[in-house]
């Protein structure tokens, strides 16, 4: 023992000396041994065992956080931790009996640092001891290795999955509940093996999809929840939560009548206790985390969920000055899902009948709030600023703010609260107390600039303000103006100044890691607000805004600046998104373009005021501003970005929606070729046009029964026709003021909702998807009647493979001419080169079925479907890996094949994503496409191949490849040990 040990010993008390001294005593008896680099305890003696147990069970019951801090304590942790790993492995039920408990005292007596260094040694012999069958064994093991599991660092994930594996925990945990009856007195073992496999689920995505489709166990999940046990409630909605974090799980949860739903709201409604009401609500979070889910949700059982919602919200005045931890977890659980709200729907229209408002100022308030005959503004202002400054539960207010931002995005025209309340409204209140607040962001924005935090600058409330300023609600939006008109008066043009020369500042760096993104955001947002507001707006377009706003927008794209609003607003941040899986991808309105969005949004109100001679706006022309907005518009950025660039383009008489897939499509417009209607008007002048694309984008202007000809009333003339053609085809038109007329009254008639919202200058409701070309309609029993080509797979075995429309026994798919020859050169040579080919009603494409399947699908969407990811590619063997990534392999040659260079670097890189998280699989691959001449891809899976050379030679899996594939192999891994030497 050292000298420091020695005197920090002294200080510790007698009897944990006493203690100390006995375990090493006990320990002494056994035999250490090293295994590798880890050294170990054992002892075959059972009583040597019992004694060490004893021993371990009274030490560890002197540890706490003053003992830990002594070095003699501390360090003796390894050791208990090696003799109970020891332990733990022998086959006496007596024994085990007395490690298992000694286990669980350990791991609640240890903190999560101890756990995450030392804990993992433990997994092993406590996962192997699940199948025990002793039921005590096992839950006591089941209850310490949960402890264990949650608090593993994420880096050290990987490695405890492959002792989880080993040890088929899983099936052992499955196995277990489903010998479990109703009924039987041992209940509270079924709980901890629920909530151990609630865990696993919800940390390792692999298992999900292998428990989902344990068919008796779902039985027996399904059962439990009318169980009058708290706790096993609690455990069932967890286990429910962990596997919906499949994306395929979750879907089918949704699409199962919703009777799961039903059981979920009435938990989080009902007057259990705050475990069973917080499962429900994060259980129904997972669900409707995207859009669709959302949706389909609240289709089940829209109000129920509401209620519980608006009731896990609500504050008593007894309860808040004595709230609990547990019940302000139910609060914020509660506001989570209340989040819902960023989303139209049904549901917005019963949170307001339950009295949401009213909610939502109690949760502000610290006293319960009561109405007041109707005051001034100013008194209104000075109570509201009470409740902003009574500070009461914080934590809560980012949510209250997004909220009533969301109710105030998606509420109706019409929305009146007089109908509600005789005097002074909840909704005022709200709508001043947010004003206050960010008022009081966008001033201390001048203070902490780079250093912006969200504990002092609320991008929550600054964003609420905007969304109620551009309310379609008259009543929110107006009321939203005058208040905070009111409240920035005072000094408003230090603001201004200072918010103009920041973004102008931005602007002119290159470097878009400097600044702060909460700093930038807010700033965009007060922009936007000053400049909704009249009396501010001739200041900020004098002082160049608009030159500054458009620089901004081309400094965002040049400097590919990503920003997604979770990264500034802390509490969007939650664990369960980082653990999904196979969760198709969809973006929020404003994606990962977040500061784009608050540009072009900026830029909108700025243009909206100006008044210029036509053909200059500030140091721009129209053609510049028009070619940029173009080119977001066609991207790939989020919707919101998209619509707004857009909408924009109607100051400059560009209506519509440009796309990349219009784009292509529109190259077809005023050629006769595959035409096969034709249009005509009163005068006798006809044009001929393309039914399939009328069906897709214009289905009402189809003649009826199958017609080959329109004939247009004398309302219509040419220009209005020619000017209706470009958007069919482009996506878009150009028109002057004095034609918008005419093409509303066409819009209205052909039901283009988009398009006459465009015409009619009404700014995008906010979450309204931006709409794309995508003709995949077309590849149903509607688009059979214009179909003039059929693609036909080459022959692979194909089971029970049978055509809608025709007899044609080999796979294929019918297609139109028009479509395909936009998206590929080569196509349209083919079709137009007077060869045989041209004139043949079948197209061999010399890939697989299900090849032919994606291409077609890219050819009509402007998408390729993505291969499989997640639990499902996890748990697929190499050979069916093989199967799901050879039709992208396939298209990758074809790609070269068919000159479409634009996208044979996008479907690569589809391969290579796969083969990252799939490396095994880079021996078939390498020889799969090398058989195709797509040496890049096999260089690629060489480099993978590179890190286990030396294993791939040894075991002959080399063997299979031609000595060209093997010395690229072997030189990648040449360079691979270089570059490990030089660094």
């Amino acid at each position: 023992m050292s000298k420091n040990t020695a005197d920090n010993s002294r200080r510790l008390s007698g009897h944990m000396m006493t203690l100390h001294q006995r375990l090493y005593h006990a320990l002494n008896l056994g035999t250490r041994y090293y295994d590798g680099n880890r050294r170990k305890w054992q002892s075959t003696d059972i009583e040597i065992q019992k004694l060490v147990l004893r021993s371990l069970s009274a030490f560890i019951d002197g540890i706490s956080a003053q003992t830990l801090q002594y070095p003699i304590v501390k360090e003796s942790v390894a050791d208990v931790i090696e003799a109970l790993e020891g332990i733990l492995q022998i086959k006496s039920h007596a024994v085990l009996s007395m490690a298992a408990s000694v286990a669980v005292k350990l791991v609640r007596s240890l903190p999560t640092s101890m756990l995450q260094s030392n804990g993992i040694d433990l997994i092993h012999p406590l996962s192997s001891c699940l199948s025990s069958c002793q039921s005590q064994v096992s839950v006591s093991c089941a209850i310490a290795l949960n402890l264990i599991l949650s608090n593993i660092s994420f880096r050290r994930q990987k490695e405890v999955w492959e002792i989880l594996k080993q040890t088929n925990t899983v099936h052992h945990i499955v196995s277990y509940i489903n010998k479990f009856y109703v009924g039987n007195k041992e209940i509270e073992y079924f709980q901890e093996m629920v909530s151990l496999l609630a865990t696993i689920l919800r940390d390792w995505p692999t298992p999900r999809c292998q428990v989902w489709a344990e068919f008796k166990l779902m039985e027996v999940l399904e059962i439990m929840p009318v169980q009058p046990n708290f706790s096993v409630q609690a455990g069932v909605l967890q286990v429910y939560s962990s596997l919906a974090l499949c994306g395929v799980v979750a879907k089918e949860l949704l699409e199962n009548e919703g009777p799961l739903l039903h059981a979920t709201a009435n938990f989080m409604g009902g007057s259990g206790p705050y475990s069973v009401r917080v499962a429900g609500f994060r259980l129904a979070q997972i669900l409707a985390i995207r859009e669709e889910g959302c949706l389909k949700m609240l289709r089940f059982c829209c109000e129920p969920i509401v209620e519980a919602v608006v009731t896990g919200m609500t504050l008593s005045s007894s309860e808040r000055f004595t709230i609990t931890n547990d019940q302000l977890s139910l609060l914020v659980e509660a506001c989570r899902l209340a989040l819902t709200t960023r989303w139209r729907g049904e549901h917005h229209v019963f949170f307001w009948e339950k009295g949401v408002d009213r909610v939502l100022v109690n949760l502000l308030s610290n006293k319960h709030y009561k109405l007041q005959t109707s005051s001034s503004l100013e008194k209104q202002m000075e109570r509201a600023q009470e409740i902003v400054d009574g500070n009461f539960l914080l934590i809560l207010r980012p949510y209250i703010w997004d909220i009533l931002g969301s109710l105030s995005a998606h509420c109706i025209e019409d929305f009146a609260p007089n109908s509600r309340h005789e005097s002074e409204h909840f909704i005022d209140v709200l709508i001043t107390c947010a004003c206050l607040v960010f008022v009081d962001s966008i001033r201390k924005l001048r203070l902490h600039q780079n250093e912006a935090a969200s504990e002092i600058i609320s991008e929550s409330a600054s964003r609420a303000v905007l969304m109620m300023m551009f309310s379609p609600c008259k009543y929110i939006a107006s009321k939203a103006k005058l208040i905070l008109s009111q409240i920035l008066r005072p000094n408003c043009k230090e603001y201004l100044k200072f918010a103009l020369d920041t973004i102008n500042l931005i602007s002119s760096i290159d470097k878009f890691a400097f600044f702060n993104n909460l700093f930038i955001v807010v700033n965009l947002i007060g922009l936007i607000c000053y400049t909704a507001l009249p009396e501010f707006q001739s200041y900020i377009i004098k002082n160049k805004g608009i030159d500054i706003s458009f620089a901004f927008i081309r400094w965002c794209i040049s400097n590919n600046v990503y920003v997604e609003r979770s990264s500034i607003a802390p509490h969007l941040q939650n664990t369960f998104s980082k653990r999904m899986c196979c969760w198709k991808y969809s973006p929020d309105w404003e994606g990962r373009d977040i500061v784009l969005f608050f540009s072009l949004l900026w830029l909108t109100e700025l243009i909206r005021h100006f008044k210029s001679p036509k053909g200059e706006i500030g140091l721009y022309s129209e053609a510049q501003l028009s070619t940029e907005l173009q080119q977001i518009a066609n991207d790939s950025f989020a919707p919101g970005p998209r619509w707004y660039a857009a909408y924009i383009l109607t100051y400059f008489g560009l209506y519509g929606f440009p796309d990349k897939l219009l784009k292509r499509i529109g190259k077809s417009l005023n050629e006769e070729e595959f035409a096969d209607i034709k249009i005509t008007l009163s005068t006798g002048v006809s044009v001929s046009v393309h039914g399939v694309i009328l069906l897709v984008r214009c289905p009402s202007l189809l003649p009826p029964q199958s017609g080959k000809e329109i004939c247009l009333s004398s309302h219509i003339d040419q220009s209005t026709l020619f000017k209706m053609l470009d958007f069919i085809y482009l996506g878009y038109l150009k028109a002057e003021e004095k034609e918008v007329k005419k093409l509303k009254v066409v819009a209205r008639h052909c039901n283009l909702q988009p398009l006459l919202q465009m015409l009619s200058g009404k700014r995008p409701l906010w979450g309204t998807p931006y709409p794309k070309g995508d003709f995949t309609l077309a590849l149903g029993p509607s688009g059979y009647q214009f179909s003039d080509i059929i693609l036909e797979a080459k022959e692979i075995q194909v089971v029970h493979w049978a055509c809608s429309f025709c007899s044609r026994a080999v796979p294929h798919m019918h297609c139109h001419k028009v479509i395909l020859c936009s998206s590929c050169d080569y196509l349209r040579a083919l079709f137009q080169s007077g060869m045989q080919e041209s004139h043949s009603q079948i197209i061999k494409v010399p890939i697989s079925w299900k090849a032919l399947i994606r291409l077609v699908h890219w050819f009509y969407s402007d998408e390729l479907p993505k291969p499989i990811t997640g639990c499902l590619w996890d748990n697929m063997d190499v050979n069916e890996k093989l199967l799901e990534l050879q039709p992208y392999v396939e298209l990758c040659w074809l790609s070269e094949f068919w000159f479409l260079e634009d996208v044979h670097e996008d479907w690569s890189n589809l391969v290579i994503s796969s083969l990252d998280s799939a490396r095994d699989l880079s021996v078939k691959i390498i020889q799969f496409a090398a058989k195709l001449n797509q040496w890049e891809l096999a260089k690629v899976a060489a480099n993978y191949m590179a890190l286990f050379y030396c294993a791939l030679r040894d075991s002959g899996e080399l063997e299979d490849l031609d000595e060209e594939l093997v010395n690229m192999v072997r030189a990648a891994s040449v360079r691979l040990s270089q570059e490990g030497s030089h660094h």
